[in-house]
């Protein structure tokens, strides 16, 4: 018998098979355990010859068969790298993710799982962008990190990869979403940008199966994951006809937020961005253009670890403080500006944690960023208050 996981790595390595085929089968049986004990008759109405005589195979063989001793090297790679492999039904899957049209059935990831399930803007553009465009991506990528989001982007040359270093510039998490194997990073000269990545507390993942090498059709997959783990996509500089705009186009498909930055009327890389405009893109023009939109998604994401006090005033239901990190940075923070820096010193906590906490206070309204550093606002002092008298719940 196999364990749950193993059979979802199975199913990945059968020849000819990918996610729709996943999604297929599931609408014809309960579960994997049952697909593998189907006859020949009806596996071959589901899936491919090849992929057929692989199931039969292993009926036949057991664990003696070609195909799961793939799954042995998998899991022994994954053993010596410390990586991930996460299937759709585990508590560790990105939620947001798993809300979209059928979401990859297994994820390998190299670097922190954790990261998936944060709050992330996907920032994508142009393998070839103009100085500018490069400048504005890292800029971009490097404020909405700052403000404790996690970029997430496609590991490809040009804006992918100007985004990606932005973030993590500022010491800020970000995720390479690739469309090879883990094992293959593409294009190889990120190999170091890659690092950097997991050593931020970011991460590297791919739903395609260890060794897929960079074909054309795994792309616009890739592009489904980026836009799926995100509430919002930003696209800077862009074709009209690009991948760019079809991780745009699948955002929208995914009910989820799309930014375009314009340029210039003369550079045929703002009319992708242009055309977006047009159908209903938010035009920005800075980071705080994309926060202030996602402000409403985010207030709902975070999930709340404690019971609010019974004396907490209903106007600011929603917006109480329950993580522990919050209260120990609300508690450190006066009405005068302070930096991040002085604001890690003060409360011996991480950045990243002390980034995160201001980011979730400022969407709850209690702090402000002032461009040199956060402030407290006056409605948080009661909240403060009332926690003080009451006792904090859980």
């Amino acid at each position: 018998m196999l364990s749950p996981l193993e059979l979802q790595l199975f199913f990945s390595r059968l020849p000819s098979v990918g996610t729709a085929t996943y999604w297929k089968v599931l609408d014809h049986v309960p579960g994997l355990s049952a697909f593998f004990e189907l006859s020949r008759d009806k596996l071959e109405v589901l899936i491919p010859q090849e992929a057929v005589d692989a199931v039969e195979e292993f009926q036949r063989l057991g664990k003696a068969s070609s195909t799961f001793k793939q799954i042995e090297a998998d899991l022994e790679w994954a053993d010596k790298l410390n990586a991930k492999l996460i299937d759709s039904s585990s508590e560790h899957y990105p939620e947001l993710l798993r809300e979209t049209k059928k979401p990859p059935p297994l994820l390998y990831v190299l670097g922190d799982p954790s990261c998936l399930s944060f709050p992330q803007i996907a920032v994508v553009g142009t393998r070839n962008p103009t100085p500018g465009g490069q400048s504005s991506a890292f800029e971009f990528a490097a404020e909405l990190a700052k403000h404790g989001f996690t970029i997430t982007s496609g590991l490809a040359l040009g804006i992918d990869t100007a985004a990606h270093t932005g973030a993590v510039s500022v010491n800020g998490r970000t995720i390479a979403v690739l469309g090879t194997g883990v094992d293959k990073i593409y294009p190889a000269r990120n190999r170091e940008l890659v690092q950097r990545i997991i050593e931020n507390g970011g991460a590297v993942i791919s739903e395609f199966p260890l060794g897929t090498e960079a074909l054309p059709q795994n792309f616009p997959q890739r592009n489904r994951v980026i836009s799926g783990l995100s509430y919002g996509t930003l696209v800077i500089e862009a074709a009209v006809k690009s991948g760019s705009l079809i991780t745009a186009r699948y955002a929208v498909q995914q009910d989820r937020e799309v930014f375009a930055l314009p340029g210039s009327v003369h550079n045929p890389l703002s009319r992708g961005c242009h055309q977006l405009i047009k159908e209903g893109a938010k035009l920005v023009e800075t980071a705080m253009d994309v926060t202030s939109e996602l402000k409403g998604f985010l207030s709902m994401s975070w999930e709340q670890t404690g019971r609010m006090s019974d004396s907490v005033d209903s106007d600011i239901v929603g917006q109480l403080v329950t993580n522990e990190s919050e209260d120990v940075v609300l508690q450190h923070l006066g009405y005068e500006t302070t930096s991040i820096d002085t604001l890690v010193e003060r409360t011996g906590l991480s950045v990243g944690d002390v980034m995160s906490a201001l980011l979730t206070m400022e969407l709850k309204g209690f702090v402000v960023n002032t461009g040199a550093g956060y402030t407290r606002l006056e409605q948080s002092q009661g909240f403060i208050n009332s926690m003080i008298k009451n006792g904090k719940q859980g």
